[in-house]
């Protein structure tokens, strides 16, 4: 069997819309732990990060012909997720999982949407060695303003460029970078005042390079 490994997000995502099922099941085991991490900890709640996750492939596959590749995908990935997880929050809405039967392509009924996404999805704190900490840094992420928890998780869990933050959250440059700022320090204040010890593991402030 060919490995997959070093084929790219891009190239996988081009096999898939040339008939390669295969492909896609790779892309999603890809980005199953970072991907999820991320919609669990923006979210708060593992549940609704399993759904929004499902939601944001969906979207991949039902877009996947209309995907630029010129581009990256991970930040088109990640500003699909980011957009369905500000709708979950919003309206609390789950789709119907009906849409998750959708063929995956027109000469394979037999196969679904829903079955080419693993069960095993990993929790978000999964490899974080000191529990109290990891605990204590998603209850202050989880109790930011919505703007502000974003853009750190975003930067500093994820480690997306300023310019692709923009991007995924169709906002101006400078606009990342004033929510950062208030981010970081608004993260500090809350880690100060919990007082679990005396190392702060606050993000810090990148350099205006990005």
């Amino acid at each position: 069997m060919e490995s997959r490994e070093h084929i790219s997000d891009e190239q996988l995502l081009l096999r898939y819309t040339q008939g390669d099922s295969d492909a896609f099941t790779t892309l999603v085991k890809r980005y199953e732990r970072e991907l999820f991490a991320f919609l669990a900890r923006f979210l708060g709640d593992a549940t609704l990060a399993e759904d929004v996750f499902q939601e944001a492939f969906l979207q991949i596959h039902l877009s996947a012909d209309d995907f630029d590749a010129s581009r990256r995908l991970k930040p088109w990935l990640f500003t699909i997720a980011a957009n369905k997880a500000r709708d979950a929050l919003r309206r609390r809405f789950r789709r119907p999982a009906a849409e998750l039967d959708a063929p995956v392509a027109a000469d394979k009924d037999d196969v679904r949407f829903i079955d080419l996404i693993p069960a095993n999805i990993p929790s978000p704190t999964t490899g974080i060695e000191n529990h109290e900490a990891a605990q204590a840094v998603q209850s202050i992420v989880r109790q930011m303003p919505e703007n502000l928890r974003i853009v750190l998780l975003l930067s500093y869990f994820y480690d997306f460029a300023y310019k692709e933050i923009a991007e995924i959250l169709s906002v101006p440059l400078g606009t990342v970078k004033s929510r950062l700022h208030m981010a970081v320090k608004q993260f500090a204040r809350q880690w100060a005042l919990a007082g679990l010890s005396p190392r702060d593991p606050s993000p810090r402030e990148k350099k205006d390079t990005e």
